[in-house]
């Protein structure tokens, strides 16, 4: 039977988990793209530094086989609409994460009107509404190619199939209205951080010191000149 297949994760963690900038900007994000756990944003990163490495690396290889793999690269980028057709190694580190989320399934399906937002995009992915190219795909990160993304579609059996659902909307209205939604959504997070932040800037307000009162220093009376001269009579005498 031989050895079992060793299932190796597909992506990698942060090396400290409590950057607070990288905390705050998750949280951005997993509003804006409708995720449910950072793990898809780590396969994301991992997906975009994969091919970041590549690039810099095929960016000094002069040699012929660096070349059929710079060209294997970019295609696969294209495929996926990543890059344009005349693109080169300079444009895949031009790349960033927010690219790379607008490819996944559940980004498309909103974006072509085919749900009310991404949390719904979402749930029609999970509840097998969804076909990709005549197959059922229930990962909502799942990466599109062009040519998936041309075959998208309802299941025939599904009652989303229908275009007079209640849930089947106008898509420039529906998609007018979320990115109002997270327009809101995403400027209250970002307020809310930067007021903790400035909460945590600002130093703590030390009550100031009571000052002590003086204390009071005794008067010393000056004797008149007649007394000093009544003094000194009764000395000499």
């Amino acid at each position: 039977m031989g050895d079992p297949k060793r299932f190796r994760k597909k992506y990698k963690t942060p090396m400290h988990p409590w950057n607070k900038a990288a905390i705050e900007e998750e949280a951005v994000i997993k509003q804006e793209y409708g995720i449910r756990r950072k793990k898809e944003i780590y396969l994301m990163n991992s997906f975009l530094k994969r091919y970041r490495d590549i690039a810099k690396r095929l960016s000094i290889d002069t040699t012929a086989q660096g070349a059929k793999e710079s060209e294997a690269s970019l295609n696969k980028l294209k495929r996926y609409g990543l890059l344009a057709e005349d693109a080169s190694l300079n444009q895949v580190l031009a790349l960033t994460l927010k690219d790379i989320l607008e490819r996944r399934l559940q980004s498309i399906v909103f974006r072509r009107g085919m749900s009310r937002s991404m949390k719904q995009a979402r749930q029609f992915i999970t509840h097998r509404h969804i076909l990709v190219s005549g197959k059922e795909i229930t990962s909502p990160a799942y990466l599109l190619t062009l040519d998936e993304e041309a075959a998208l579609s309802f299941k025939e059996k599904s009652s989303l199939a229908s275009e007079i659902h209640p849930e089947r909307v106008d898509p420039q209205e529906a998609i007018k209205q979320e990115a109002e939604k997270l327009r809101k959504e995403t400027e209250e997070l970002k307020k809310a951080a930067a007021e903790k932040a400035a909460g945590e800037a600002s130093p703590e307000e030390v009550p100031e010191p009571k000052a002590e009162a003086a204390p009071e220093i005794p008067e010393v009376k000056e004797s008149n000149d007649n007394s000093k001269a009544e003094t000194a009579e009764v000395s000499e005498e």
